[in-house]
């Protein structure tokens, strides 16, 4: 269980893993009201962040290790497609980071 104080500079994981809060992520600019209406574009963040963000998500080493790949990729076809389509890759790389049965580098079929 986290502590009321502890909960300002932790956070736990689905995986029931509690990680500290990185002190250069900064701290919202828009009220909260400005940041819930629909039409309000949702997120604004650096790639380098997303990548951070991608790699504390990975569960194994491999999977740490693909991350900056995927990042890369999915940077250099945001030009060529609307934002929602980003979206939608990153929200699969990090479905695939999270996915305790991916193991990157076996054979399609193969079992570990």
């Amino acid at each position: 269980m986290i502590e009321p104080e502890q909960a300002s500079t932790t956070g736990m994981t689905d995986r029931g893993r509690v990680l500290p809060f990185r002190r250069e992520i900064a701290p919202p600019t828009r009220s909260p009201a400005a940041r819930t209406s629909p039409e309000t574009p949702a997120l604004s963040f650096t790639w380098e962040a997303l990548e951070r963000q991608l790699t504390e998500l990975a569960i194994t080493p491999a999977q740490k290790d693909l991350v900056a790949t995927l990042v890369s990729a999915t940077r250099k076809q945001a030009a060529f497609k609307p934002s929602e389509m980003v979206l939608r890759e990153v929200l699969c790389i990090a479905s695939v980071l999270m996915d305790e049965t991916f193991h990157p580098g076996c054979e399609e079929g193969e079992m570990s």
